[in-house]
């Protein structure tokens, strides 16, 4: 159990982080903070990346697994009239701690942040392996794309992402990918549309072939769920002009094994059926992209596709950390993610071992008022200290 004096450290480490404005970019604030607590903890390296990303590192005095505990210090931005408290003061009231971030993710920030510290302290270095603790950047924007450089510096053997799970152990997640439908006609006035071709009608008809598509299914996860999102004509607003040019996008949510190829073949296939029928019909599939400005001056971004990853329940690694978070008296569900996380890089991509733990509930992220149950922060906290002596024993 934690002491009072570290059930304080954690509180003030959430309450320094959700002070610090953190949108996508803009992390700076949130890094600092992070990384000033790492180095008075005594970690023996504090560093960040080229995206702004910090790292913080403890290392055994024996060879060992390469643990890494990841959580993103990026929020998504305020409006500050639909909220009843300041989002940045941290409020404290009725065992809830208030702000912006505070369940999504900057409680787990904190939490994971200090057990390394409550693990240095207990055992010194008198451990097998090391444990990295990430402050991500651009999450919110771009699930796994800065974990890729984490991933890369670290090489990690078990990831544990600390998004919220109220304390239970995810195995999984689908994956996301934001797809591009582009439909071309041909400009004419309204009053002639002969002479011309009707993107949005194009569209339409696009929308509706790719609606009559089965949708895949996997044990575990669910749907592939393929949901338009919007849609947008050009010229816009288009008084008295046939649209030439028409785009909608699409969530389109993935299942274990989905490849970029395998996701865009089917709705391409619909489109070429449809050109098939009618050569004036033209249209275009592909994924979405985009790169931005990190706070450190450098740019992140790429195409908008983040794999799904599922874990047997039997796995070693998880049958171990399961074990010692019953050890002290939890006992969480293995179940999965509802939304993309960070995983999308590592156990998606990388093909890294990965699970998911952290404090606080999923629906409580991206809310007004925002908050997280000090409860959950203490508990969370004394798991991810279970996690580090479950992996490296």
């Amino acid at each position: 159990m934690l002491t009072q004096t570290q059930k304080d450290e954690v509180l003030a480490l959430a309450r320094a982080l959700i002070a610090q404005p953190s949108t996508s970019g803009h992390e700076r604030g949130a890094a600092d903070a992070m990384a000033a607590f790492m180095r008075e903890a005594g970690f023996d390296s504090v560093m960040r990346d080229e995206y702004g990303s910090v790292i913080g590192c403890i290392r055994g005095s024996r060879p060992g697994p390469r643990i890494l505990f990841d959580g993103h210090i990026d929020t998504v931005p305020v409006i500050p009239e639909n909220w009843t408290r300041d989002p940045y003061a941290g409020e404290v009231e009725d065992g809830k701690l208030y702000g912006r971030g505070a369940s999504d993710m900057k409680g787990a920030d904190a939490s994971f942040t200090a057990a390394g510290k409550f693990f240095l302290q207990s055992v010194g270095h008198r451990f097998a392996g090391e444990a990295y603790f990430a402050g991500v950047v651009h999450e919110e924007l771009f699930e796994g794309v800065a974990s890729r450089s984490i991933s890369r510096i670290v090489r990690p053997d078990v990831v544990i992402i600390g998004e919220a799970s109220r304390c239970n152990v995810k195995i999984g997640q689908r994956g996301r990918a934001e797809i591009v439908l582009e439909t071309f006609g041909i400009p004419a006035h309204s009053a002639n549309p002969e002479k011309g071709v009707n993107a949005v009608y194009s569209m339409c008809r696009a929308v509706q072939a790719i609606n009559a598509l089965p949708v895949a299914e996997q044990p575990g996860l669910g749907k592939a769920i393929l949901e338009l999102t919007d849609i947008m004509s050009t010229p816009y607003p288009g008084s008295s002009v046939v649209p030439a040019y028409c785009r909608a996008t699409y969530d389109r949510r993935l299942l274990v094994g989905e490849t970029k190829q395998s996701v865009l073949a089917p709705l391409q296939a619909c489109l070429d059926a449809l050109h098939g029928k009618d050569p004036k019909f033209s249209a275009k599939v592909s994924l979405a992209g985009q790169m931005l400005d990190c706070y450190t001056g450098s740019q992140i971004g790429g195409e908008r596709f983040f794999p799904g990853w599922l874990y047997d329940p039997a796995e070693p690694f998880i049958r171990d950390v399961l074990a010692e978070l019953h050890a002290v008296g939890q006992e969480p569900e293995v179940t999965k993610y509802s939304f993309c996380t960070n995983g999308s890089h590592y156990a998606g991509e990388a093909g890294i071992r990965t699970l998911g733990y952290g404090p606080s509930r999923e629906d409580l992220a991206h809310t007004n008022d925002e908050y997280i149950e000090l409860s959950e922060l203490w508990k969370s906290c004394e798991g991810y200290m279970a996690i580090l002596r479950a992996l490296l024993k």
